[in-house]
C-alpha cells in the first residue's frame, strides 16, 4: 500500500510497468512541469518512445501521405512515410495542447495496433489536460508534483519474471472490475488496463499468480485518476440471527467461494492514490472535459477567425476562403492525366472539385444561470451563499469570459434578479436587496431559467444551469398550492430544459438528500449533488467541476 500512496514510488512503478507491457497498458499520462524529476522519468522511457511528437504536427508528417513538392516536380504521385510508421511508442510533448482532431487520429491509430502513447502533460491548471480520447487509452497516470529527483532511483532495474509466465486469477479480475464500477468509471478500457497492470506488477515481483497487493498497486496507478465518484464507505454490518447448525459441508463450500482479496482493499488503494483535495471535486462529477468544454464556452465552426480546422471541399460563396495549399494537394495526383487531355498548355490544372475551403473554430462566451430557491425559512442562508458564489464567479469572469445571471423563485412567481452580466458592481447592488420567504414555485423558476437560456443562445452564448433548492416544491405552474402538481410541473420543466441540451447541476441544499431532486436532475439530464451545509466556495467548486471551469 505504501508504493501506491507515495508519488515518487508511483512514478517508478508506472515507468517499470509501461516498459514491461506497453501494448497491454496502452500508454502513460505523465503530468509534470519541466524539471529534473520529469527529465529523469523521460530518460527512463527514452528507449521505449524514441519518436517525439508535437501538437502542431500535420497529418502528413505523422501518418504519411502525398509529397506535394515531389509530385509536382515529377508529374506523378509520390508518397512519403509518416514518422509513426513502425514506431513502437511515441512521446507527445505538451499533450494538454493537443487538438481534438489530432487526438482522435492518434487514438484511432492506437486502436489499430499503432504506437503506445507517452503523454507529457505540462498543464498548470486542473482543466489543462490531454483530450479524453488519449486519457482513456493511456492506462497509467503519474503526477510528479512535489517529487524530488533525490527520491527517484538512477535506473528502473529488471523484472524478476517473464510477463508470459504470470497470470491474474479470475476472482482478482472480478474484484478490479467491481472497483472500476464502484468508482463510477464508464470506460471498459479502465478495468482491462488495471488487470494488465496487476499482471505486470506480479511479473516484476516474481509472482507466478498476481496477489492482492499487486492488484492494489495496479488500481492506484490505473483507476484512481479516472474516478467519477469517491469510493463509497463499506455498509454497516447489521445484527443477524445466529446461523443454524451445520454439519460442516456448508462452511467448507463457503471457504471455497471466499475471494482471495480482502474486502475494500482495492477501493482503499484507489482512495489513497487520489491527489489531495480531489475527492470534493469528484463528488460533483468529472471535470469540464466530459460536459461543457473549457470555460470559454462551447466551440462552433466559423469561417473567418479562430483556431484553424482541417479544410473541406467546397465552392467559393463570398464568405469562405480558399485554402491554396490544400487545393494544390488535392489537384496534384491528377496533373499527368489533365495535361494529356488539355487543349492548352498550363503549369497546374485545377478544377472545381479540387477546391478546399478554410475553416475555423470560434469560441463563444459562457453564461452560468443560477436558479435559486428564495422560499421558506432557510432562504436567508441559501441566498447568502448564492450571493457569495455569484460574486466569486464574477471576480473570475473577465479572464474566463463568463457571464452570470440570477433567477430567484419565491411565493408564486420567479424573477430575473440579475440579467446576464460581468459587472461586479451591478451584481452586488442587485443582490443586496434580494428578498426571501414564501412558497416554492420550482417549475416557474425553471421556466424562467429556460427563457434566459434561449435568449443567451440567440446571442451566441453557451449557457449552463445551476439550481440551488431544498426540493420542497409546493406551488404549481398556475400558482395554486398543490405539492403533487408542483412536483410534476417541475419534472416537466426539467425535461423541456433537457431538450434544449443545457448542461445542468442540481445542488440540494436541504438537511437531508431529497429523492425528488435526484429525479429532477435525471429529468434535466444533469448532475445531482447533495450539499446540506453549502458555503459559497463549495458552490463554486461544485459548479466548476460539473459544468466546466
Amino acid at each position: 500500500m505504501t508504493d501506491g500512496a507515495d508519488p515518487a514510488a508511483r512514478a517508478v512503478w508506472a515507468a517499470r510497468l509501461i516498459c514491461i507491457d506497453p501494448a497491454g497498458l496502452g500508454g502513460l499520462w505523465l503530468r509534470a512541469r519541466a524539471g529534473p524529476a520529469r527529465d529523469r522519468v523521460l530518460d527512463w522511457l527514452a528507449p521505449l518512445a524514441a519518436v517525439r511528437l508535437h501538437p502542431a504536427m500535420e497529418d502528413a508528417a505523422l501518418f504519411g501521405g502525398l509529397d506535394l513538392t515531389a509530385t509536382l516536380a515529377e508529374g506523378r504521385p509520390v508518397e512519403r512515410w509518416g514518422i509513426l510508421e513502425g514506431a513502437r511508442a511515441a512521446r507527445l510533448a505538451m499533450a494538454e495542447r493537443c487538438p481534438i482532431g489530432l487526438a482522435a487520429r492518434l487514438a484511432q491509430a492506437r486502436d489499430a495496433g499503432g504506437p503506445v502513447l507517452i503523454l507529457a502533460d505540462e498543464g498548470a491548471e486542473p482543466d489543462e489536460t490531454p483530450p479524453p480520447a488519449l486519457i482513456d487509452r493511456a492506462g497509467l497516470f503519474v503526477s510528479l508534483d512535489g517529487v524530488r529527483l533525490s527520491a527517484l532511483p538512477a535506473d528502473l532495474g529488471r523484472p524478476a519474471r517473464e510477463l508470459s509466465a504470470t497470470t491474474v486469477p479470475q476472482d482478482l479480475r472480478d474484484e478490479m472490475v467491481g472497483v472500476a464500477a464502484a468508482l463510477g468509471i464508464g470506460s471498459l478500457r479502465a478495468p482491462a488496463h488495471a488487470i494488465a497492470a496487476a499482471r505486470a506488477v506480479a511479473a516484476w515481483r516474481g509472482h507466478a499468480v498476481a496477489e492482492a497487493e499487486d492488484a492494489a498497486l495496479a488500481v492506484a496507478l490505473t483507476l484512481a485518476h479516472r474516478a467519477e465518484a469517491p469510493p463509497a464507505p463499506p455498509p454497516e454490518e447489521a445484527d443477524e440471527a445466529p446461523p443454524p447448525p451445520d454439519d460442516g459441508g456448508t462452511e467448507a463450500r463457503d471457504r471455497d467461494r471466499e475471494p482471495s482479496v480482502p474486502d475494500d482493499m482495492l477501493l482503499k488503494a484507489a482512495a489513497a492514490a487520489l491527489p489531495a483535495g480531489l475527492l470534493a471535486a469528484l463528488v460533483a462529477g468529472r471535470a469540464a472535459r466530459q460536459i461543457g468544454g473549457t470555460g470559454a464556452g462551447a466551440a462552433r465552426t466559423g469561417n473567418r477567425r479562430g483556431r484553424p480546422l482541417p479544410s473541406r471541399a467546397g465552392r467559393p460563396d463570398g464568405r469562405a476562403r480558399i485554402d491554396l495549399v490544400a487545393t494544390l494537394r488535392a489537384a496534384a495526383p491528377w496533373q499527368p492525366l489533365r495535361r494529356a487531355d488539355a487543349s492548352a498548355p498550363r503549369a497546374v490544372h485545377v478544377r472545381a472539385s479540387d477546391l478546399r475551403m478554410k475553416r475555423f473554430e470560434e469560441m463563444s462566451d459562457r453564461l452560468l444561470v443560477f436558479a435559486v430557491d428564495a422560499s421558506g425559512s432557510a432562504a436567508a442562508a441559501r441566498l447568502a451563499e448564492a450571493k457569495g458564489a455569484v460574486e466569486i464567479l464574477l471576480a473570475e469572469a473577465y479572464a474566463r469570459r463568463d457571464h452570470v445571471a440570477l433567477v430567484a423563485f419565491r411565493g408564486r412567481t420567479a424573477d430575473l434578479v440579475l440579467p446576464p452580466t460581468r459587472s461586479l458592481v451591478q451584481t452586488k447592488r442587485r443582490l443586496a436587496a434580494l428578498p426571501g420567504g414564501g412558497g416554492t414555485p420550482l417549475a416557474a423558476g425553471l421556466d424562467l431559467a429556460a427563457e434566459v437560456v434561449r435568449q443567451a443562445r440567440r446571442r451566441g452564448m453557451s449557457p449552463a444551469l445551476a439550481l440551488l433548492t431544498d426540493g420542497r416544491a409546493n406551488i404549481a405552474r398556475d400558482g395554486t398550492a398543490d405539492r403533487a402538481r408542483a412536483a410534476e410541473d417541475a419534472l416537466s420543466a426539467g425535461r423541456m430544459l433537457r431538450a434544449e441540451g443545457v448542461p445542468a447541476l442540481v445542488l440540494d441544499t436541504g438537511r437531508r438528500p431529497a429523492a425528488a431532486l435526484s429525479d429532477l436532475a435525471l429529468a434535466l439530464g444533469g448532475r445531482y449533488l447533495p450539499l446540506p451545509r453549502a458555503d459559497a466556495g463549495k458552490v463554486v467548486a461544485a459548479v466548476d467541476a460539473a459544468l466546466g471551469p
